[in-house]
């Protein structure tokens, strides 16, 4: 059998790096603000090559804290991706704000950038960019609708470490880029973890004291704020595998070629483009007979998975806040998309062995 993740396997490479790291940091005895966030939080901003970086719990409370430190009049209406995960739009909510969904590109998965403006209202604050499956959202034509129509542009970066448009690095175009550690990514820890990077020193201010229940100094409450914060051990395991980001990002990229050579033509496989810089956190098909091609691959020992099988607006918690909109491109990627295996811990013959089973469907 052919497995989907094992995060033992995955991470086996740095057993070693992790136990000698733990034991380090259980012998100092700090566990919380301390040296190793403060390692990871430079070293992080400087791969990205971007000034300011605040550890946080996880990718939800990145874009929650960073939505807050925007400090916009409640009910403002933030555009998001119909097709994203249900976090963006939980997001949104928790912000005290409201989501306003655009259908993706079809071809890109991606925010559809010929849709935003018709959906512009005198209420709209912000744009919130997804860069989905690891491919960068087309950030010039946000960039140009932002700063055309004075909006803020936040970059949801969960599954887009080391992913680049035109060279530069997701997180790094818009006000804030928010990242999530959880250890399916690409640079994932071995729990929940966070981070939001920024440009601006007064932002990155804002969100190391909404993480710390409104503080920077202790016992010394400034604003109204949570707690959100990137423990010590977390921040060692992602520090030790950011060194090997690269590596990971190159291997990941080598087995989508695999899929991409090897795959026959019956299959809608991932758009490829010049100007992006795709480090797949998902190599993802989309074929209109997906329940009877996971089942094939099953029955031969390919184990996949659906990213995203229920879209959001179709969740039962906020279901009621789209009840009479339609989204028939983004059920069209929801309906047919399936996730094929792509992980640090798989081998080339097993990328080819996939693409033998997948031709005999």
């Amino acid at each position: 059998m052919i497995e989907y993740e094992n995060l033992n396997k995955s991470n086996f490479f740095f057993y070693h790096k992790y136990i000698n790291s733990f034991k380090n940091i259980l012998h100092k005895g700090k566990f919380i603000l301390g040296d190793e966030l403060i390692k990871f939080e430079n070293n992080f901003s400087n791969f990205l090559k971007i000034k300011y970086c605040s550890g946080v719990a996880n990718g939800l409370q990145a874009l929650v804290l960073s939505l807050k430190a925007l400090n916009l009049p409640s009910n403002s209406e933030i555009l998001v991706p119909a097709n994203s995960y249900y976090a963006c739009v939980l997001s949104i909510i928790n912000a005290g704000l409201k989501p306003i969904l655009i259908e993706p590109d079809i071809k890109t998965y991606n925010i559809d950038v010929s849709k935003i403006e018709k959906k512009i209202t005198t209420k709209t604050k912000a744009i919130m960019a997804v860069h989905m499956y690891g491919k960068s959202c087309d950030m010039k034509k946000l960039l140009d609708l932002s700063n055309k129509y004075k909006l803020f542009l936040i970059e949801d970066c969960a599954q887009s470490h080391g992913a680049k448009f035109k060279k530069k690095y997701t997180g790094t175009f818009g006000v804030f880029g928010c990242f999530s550690f959880y250890p399916t990514k690409n640079l994932g820890g071995l729990g929940d973890g966070g981070a939001v990077v920024s440009k601006n020193k007064n932002y990155n201010t804002q969100i190391k004291k909404l993480r710390n229940y409104g503080s920077l100094k202790r016992y010394s409450n400034e604003i109204i704020g949570d707690n959100s914060r990137l423990d010590e051990i977390q921040s060692a395991f992602i520090n030790i595998k950011l060194k090997y980001l690269k590596k990971i990002n190159l291997h990941k990229r080598n087995l989508a070629n695999i899929y991409f050579n090897k795959i026959n033509n019956n299959f809608i496989k991932p758009h490829l483009h010049k100007d992006y810089f795709d480090v797949f956190y998902i190599y993802n098909l989309r074929t209109d007979k997906r329940d009877k091609f996971v089942a094939f691959l099953k029955k031969n020992g390919v184990i996949t998975d659906i990213h995203y099988r229920t879209p959001p607006y179709k969740q039962k918690s906020v279901s009621n806040l789209f009840r009479d909109i339609k989204f028939p491109v983004s059920d069209e990627i929801h309906n047919t998309n399936v996730s094929l295996p792509i992980s640090f811990f798989h081998k080339e013959k097993d990328i080819e062995n996939i693409c033998k089973i997948i031709n005999r469907f």
